[in-house]
């Protein structure tokens, strides 16, 4: 399969996703409206809002009494102190606090704005409704994959993804936090370039480019398809999920 044409298609028609929703029956009736059926090598690449919005992580911040922590960080960082323990409850560490900028270590590891926590293209005109990540990013791509291969079909591979800014570079690009069933991350270390030199450091994070490539036929804002089937990628490999990607606290290059 190396070579071949990789195919990114926008599964379109899939409706307001709320809390409680079959989110696998969702993408296999998209799938079934445009004739498509999932095979060998298929991957699914998922937007974390809509994961988020079928698990039920919506949270109204008038439900939320601020502690004395939340509030003292909320005046440094000029954000509302309710939002603010709630990234604090979502986090393990506060990495950064500046005004308006709130970056702290996600529980799953992730270094992130905000714990991910986001009020973008939630459905509520009170802005009073914020959505948290899943529980569990790994588990909720493994479950979706498995409940898409009921139906008969072929298993894909699935990538949760969300959109992060980077310390170093502008502008935001599409991210793995969950995946099941391809290998998140490609370890080349010790095999041999073309000239025959033994790799000493190359690791492909293969399901980060993936979930890159995605977005740019998912779209940020209105275009409501959140999710992409990839078809024609290597998948070859041992298999390894979203958390093979996070690099450890002891190995932060830049603290």
């Amino acid at each position: 399969m190396r070579g071949a044409p990789l195919e990114l298609r926008a599964l379109r028609g899939l409706p307001e996703v709320r809390a409680g929703d079959d989110l696998a029956a969702l993408i296999s009736d998209a799938l079934a409206r445009d004739a498509l059926v999932l095979r060998e090598g298929d991957a699914i690449v998922v937007a974390q809002k809509i994961v988020s919005k079928a698990e039920g992580r919506a949270v109204r911040l008038s439900t939320v009494v601020p502690g004395a922590r939340a509030q003292a960080l909320a005046a440094t960082v000029r954000k509302d102190p309710r939002f603010v323990e709630l990234v604090l409850a979502e986090s393990t560490e506060v990495v950064r606090a500046v005004p308006d900028i709130l970056i702290t270590r996600h529980r799953q590891g992730f270094v992130m704005a905000n714990a991910g926590i986001d009020r973008s293209n939630v459905p509520g005109a009170d802005d009073d409704t914020v959505l948290l990540l899943p529980l569990d990013c790994d588990a909720s791509a493994q479950r979706l994959r498995e409940r898409l291969a009921e139906g008969g079909g072929r298993a894909p591979a699935v990538v949760v993804s969300d959109s992060f800014g980077r310390p170093w570079r502008q502008g935001t690009v599409n991210v793995a936090l969950g995946v099941a069933g391809m290998p998140a991350l490609r370890d080349l270390r010790g095999g041999l370039d073309r000239e025959g030199r033994v790799l000493q450091s190359t690791q492909v994070a293969l399901a980060d480019a993936l979930a890159a490539a995605a977005g740019l036929v998912m779209g940020e804002t209105t275009e409501s398809t959140p999710v992409v089937l990839a078809r024609g990628l290597d998948f070859s490999g041992p298999l390894a999920d979203g958390r093979s990607l996070i690099r450890p606290p002891d190995e932060d290059l830049f603290r």
